[in-house]
């Protein structure tokens, strides 16, 4: 896996958890952000052919 992949990987991941965690405080404008990051992220690796797991959605 090379570090463009690795990164993007790690990226999602962080987003997803803070996506949860804003959920979970009731922070609607945050979860808001948090998704829209999220979005952007999984369509820069739909472009780059990079597979991405399972995620909240």
């Amino acid at each position: 896996m090379d570090a463009f992949t690795a990164g993007l990987l790690q990226r999602i991941k962080a987003t997803e958890t803070d996506l949860t965690h804003a959920r979970e405080a009731g922070d609607d404008f945050l979860a808001d952000v948090e998704q829209e990051e999220l979005d952007d992220l999984r369509r820069l690796a739909a472009e780059h052919g990079v597979e991405v797991g399972a995620a909240i959605v």
